[in-house]
């Protein structure tokens, strides 16, 4: 099972930004959980991180075909991100969408997700836990779906 995991701007800085929010795990460090996480869920995850929302939408284009499903923290993306929004509906991939920090406990206009609409599951607020639940619901969204 191929997962693609996109993170969007300035996670990349993890582990130095805002910690209170963010915690200090570094996004190297959350790829290694993952990878640890997947491995007996037979999946392989391929990462990517960008700071420009044309490229991770070449890179979701690009991807697409033969994975199997998306894991995206679309960082601030998720708030006016509609081209974002369009490239991941083309995708036709299933979707869990993943935050650090809760979003619906902070700035009122960090509580809107443009793609909240789109994905099977959003989860947040419970730092890098966050991703790790959400391979596993997207795992097994992917497999009661093969199973049909």
């Amino acid at each position: 099972m191929r997962i693609l995991v996109i993170n969007g701007p300035n996670l990349n800085m993890l582990g130095q930004r805002e910690t209170e929010h963010y915690g200090t795990d570094t996004l190297e460090s959350i790829e290694q959980a993952l990878t640890e996480k997947g491995k007996p869920l037979g999946c392989e995850l391929v990462f990517f991180q960008s700071n420009h929302e044309g490229s991770i939408i070449d890179f979701i284009q690009d991807k697409t075909k033969g994975a199997d499903g998306i894991l995206i923290n679309p960082g601030a993306l998720t708030h006016y991100g509609y081209s974002l929004h369009d490239a991941l509906v083309d995708s036709g991939l299933p979707i869990i969408e993943v935050h650090l920090s809760d979003i619906q406990a902070r700035e009122e206009w960090r509580r809107t997700s443009v793609i909240s609409d789109i994905v099977i599951k959003q989860i947040s607020g419970l730092k890098t836990k966050s991703y790790l639940l959400g391979l596993e619901a997207l795992v097994e969204h992917i497999r009661s779906q093969k199973k049909k």
